[in-house]
């Protein structure tokens, strides 16, 4: 006779069966950019992006993805068809931990690093699409739901190759579209040279807009203690990646020798490592990439970890999805705006007044053209 434990189980196992995925398939396409970009280390000349789609028992479809910004795209795309996909079936979308745990434990002997977290990132992506196509509900509702909408800054006018006039007439453009800051690329051979730029962009769009640094990680600390001296000058709103992601020290010690907020993030693959940065005291803004970091299920807990140290999160790139995970936490500071989508898909990020708006569609909200990706698909 079965017990009434049994019966519980049983009857709570039979209502998840049209959850349960049934086929996987992955792809990648090379994306154009769509225009050259530049910082002090590497030029960004493809955005090589990963695909996983879903399908469940019930005919429920998920599709995720992640991104190279130019190699590594083919190894990603092995770990998922060879690893991560086979593991898949017969999991269920509507425990998106127990999946993710489940890919995990298989590529246990690559964790943590790059090329696992991002054929991580398209899987959880696609659990979560399907999950909440499920549900009914928007992506940032059932992350949290904390506002509808985020300010939004431009990094698309800084890149480094840019001429001075450029930048400026970059950020002026940007403030007239109602963007709250402008982030303009360092790490020009000399301080000086650097100050010079900001400064006229500084001048061009006056004290009411920010206007935030990024250096890709170029300097030691010495010449980051000495250049952010040099950014106070025109009250630079973040001095972003200014050492290696792996400097937890050197962050340290930058962010006590200096007024401006040292952001980090973009550049780091586990939940481990943010709390590292977070309790020494080297993280002023967390800057999490869905992708990097290994697919929405990390990326919230890195943003509820940086809420419990009372630091903002600002993520990098991606932000058609981004738009709703920040829209779904209380600590968001900014949204990215880069475009790279537009290539494949047939709507874009509602931007009105420098704010992006979080999709109100069931699932990512991103609208696939599935006949450009077909184009677009490589390998």
């Amino acid at each position: 006779m079965m017990n009434t434990r049994q019966l519980t189980l049983d009857g709570a196992e039979a209502l998840t069966l049209g959850s349960r995925i049934v086929d996987a398939t992955a792809r990648l396409c090379d994306l154009p950019v769509e225009m050259p970009r530049t910082d002090a280390l590497q030029s960004f000349v493809k955005q090589e992006t990963i695909f996983v789609r879903l399908r469940t028992a019930d005919g429920s479809d998920g599709v995720g993805y992640s991104y190279t910004i130019g190699t590594g795209g083919g190894a990603v795309l092995s770990l998922l068809r060879e690893t991560l996909l086979p593991t898949l079936i017969g999991l269920d979308v509507e425990r998106p931990e127990a999946v993710w745990r489940a890919l995990f434990g298989v590529t246990r002997a690559t964790t943590v690093g790059p090329i696992t977290a991002l054929a991580l990132a398209a899987v959880d992506t696609a659990v979560w699409d399907a999950r909440t196509r499920r549900a009914g509900l928007p992506l940032w509702v059932a992350a949290g739901g904390a506002s509808p909408s985020v300010p939004m800054y431009d990094t698309e006018g800084g890149w480094l190759h840019f001429t001075t006039d450029q930048l400026v007439a970059q950020a002026v453009e940007a403030k007239d579209r109602g963007m709250g800051g402008v982030k303009i690329k360092v790490g020009m051979p000399r301080g000086h040279e650097d100050l010079d730029r900001l400064r006229a962009v500084r001048e061009a769009v006056g004290p009411g807009m920010d206007i935030m640094v990024d250096a890709n990680q170029s300097f030691t600390v010495s010449e980051a203690v000495r250049r952010a001296r040099l950014f106070e000058q025109v009250d630079v709103f973040w001095f972003e990646e200014p050492l290696p992601a792996e400097d937890v020290e050197g962050h340290r010690l930058l962010a006590r020798s200096t007024s401006v907020p040292i952001a980090v993030g973009e550049s780091m693959y586990s939940l481990g490592h943010f709390r590292e940065h977070l309790q020494r005291g080297a993280a002023s803004i967390v800057q999490p990439d869905v992708a990097r970091v290994g697919g929405i299920t990390p990326w919230l807990k890195i943003a509820h970890l940086a809420e419990s140290f009372n630091v903002p999160v600002a993520p990098h790139f991606l932000m058609e999805l981004h738009v709703s995970l920040v829209c779904a936490i209380p600590n968001a500071l900014y949204l990215e705006h880069i475009p790279q989508l537009r290539a494949v898909t047939t709507d874009e990020l509602r931007i009105e007044d420098g704010r992006g708006w979080a999709p109100s569609a069931p699932g990512l909200g991103i609208a696939w053209d599935d006949d450009a990706l077909e184009r677009l698909s490589v390998g």
